[in-house]
């Protein structure tokens, strides 16, 4: 075992049946330290070994390979064997040392950033999530990598597939709040501004112990993207936001904040001129872009303000009340607010006259039927699903000897009763 071939012997002949392989793993375990002293011979070797036959022994080779800083030269070299490796792989043998294929995948998102291809790791990633996860509820430390890489190549709607699961199980806090910020700027860029905000309000109200610059950065999103969906923000956090968000989240967001009081007012010449002093804070925050979106939905609102008031307006009189330039502006913004659903209209061409409708969705047909039945199972399915999980806890020891602690601080005679579960 002292030479690089009688690895490669080893990793050849025990990567057969669950007994070999378990073998093999502890021979790697003592050959490792070897392996990564000669780092630099090993790219060779990877040619005589098949990753989806050999996973076991194909990771620790490629862990040892990866483990010194790269060049670019380098890095374009070892960029196809990983990918390679990433998509034929076993899932049962590399979940025996998932800490070398985690290491290995983050190495690989950084040499496709090294080498401006972001593009090339977004597939691969992909793959390595599934392969990684035990059940599609759990967040792995690989999920962040693979939404990261999805921005950085503008694959949003790749970047989507991973959010529309429920998680459930997390392996390092750090993972979530990266996943939900990251996803919540990928929705952005789909325009999925609701899930969206789901996503960065889970970031801004998760456990923290100290304020951390990812859920400020998402505070800051969170109130921009809150103006574009809802017209409007609160300050006001849920009152299970650690202290440490309540406290701290708005003293860095003043900028923000005052935007979102700006917007309040409905006055398109002020949010534009606080817009404008404040450009290079929003620009060095890389928001410019969204707040420009922020400006552009007070048009809607205003015009969605004007559906409450009148039944018919003419394009002029829409120009004039919401500051528009003309009365073609102002028929661009209707036009596409009837194409997004916001509001429900018809345009007279020949007098240039806007007629205000009702909301024509009756909630009688079959889709409609199909899509409310749909979301009652799903809720019903997390509702079973949050009663197990609670049901767990209470027996978890960790949480007993935390409740013990507590019991002594409060008396919980004190407090009306509660039912502990609900039956749907």
């Amino acid at each position: 075992m002292n030479s690089l071939e009688g690895v490669v012997v080893q990793i050849q002949g025990l990567s057969s049946s669950a007994g070999d392989i378990s073998r093999l793993h502890v021979i790697l375990k003592q050959a490792e330290e070897s392996l990564r002293s000669e780092s630099t011979r090993l790219s060779p070797i990877l040619n005589q070994l098949d990753p989806s036959n050999h996973s076991l022994g194909y990771l620790y080779i490629l862990e040892a390979c990866t483990s010194a800083s790269v060049s670019k030269e380098q890095a374009a070299m070892l960029v196809p064997y990983i990918a390679r490796f990433i998509s034929y792989c076993a899932p049962e043998q590399i979940r025996l040392a998932p800490e070398k294929f985690i290491a290995v995948c983050k190495r690989f998102k950084d040499q496709v950033m090294l080498l401006g291809t972001p593009m090339r790791g977004v597939a691969p990633l992909q793959a390595a999530v599934r392969k990684l996860q035990n059940s599609s509820e759990h967040l792995t430390t690989l999920h962040p990598e693979f939404l990261l890489l999805c921005l950085l190549a503008k694959c949003y709607k790749t970047g989507l597939s991973i959010l529309e699961e429920d998680i459930f199980e997390v392996d390092q806090p750090r993972d979530l709040f990266l996943y939900c910020y990251y996803g919540g700027m990928i929705c952005i860029g789909q325009k999925r501004f609701r899930k969206a905000l789901e996503l960065l309000h889970n970031v801004v109200t998760a456990p923290m112990s100290s304020i951390n610059a990812i859920a400020v950065e998402a505070y800051k999103k969170y109130i921009l993207v809150s103006l574009i969906h809802n017209g409007q923000f609160s300050t006001s956090l849920p009152k299970y936001t650690s202290s440490a968000a309540q406290r701290n989240l708005k003293n860095y967001s003043q900028s923000y904040i005052e935007l979102a009081n700006s917007y309040s007012t409905g006055k398109i010449a002020e949010l534009e001129q606080y817009v404008r002093t404040n450009e290079e804070k929003f620009e060095s925050d890389n928001n410019l872009g969204l707040v420009k979106q922020v400006v552009s939905s007070m048009y809607k609102r205003n015009i969605q303000r004007l559906t409450q008031t009148y039944l018919t307006l003419s394009l002029q009189d829409i120009a004039n009340t919401v500051q528009l330039n003309s009365p073609k502006e102002a028929e661009m913004h209707v036009l596409q607010m009837i194409q997004d659903g916001e509001i429900f209209a018809t345009i007279n061409q020949k007098d240039g006259m806007v007629r205000f409708l009702e909301d024509p969705e009756q909630y009688k047909s079959c889709e409609m039927i199909e899509r409310i039945d749909s979301s009652i199972q799903r809720i019903m399915s997390l509702s079973r699903k949050l009663t197990t999980m609670e049901e767990q806890m209470s027996c978890d020891p960790q949480y007993l000897a935390k409740a013990g602690r507590e019991r002594q601080r409060f008396d919980f005679d004190d407090f009306d009763t509660v039912p502990q579960k609900f039956n749907i």
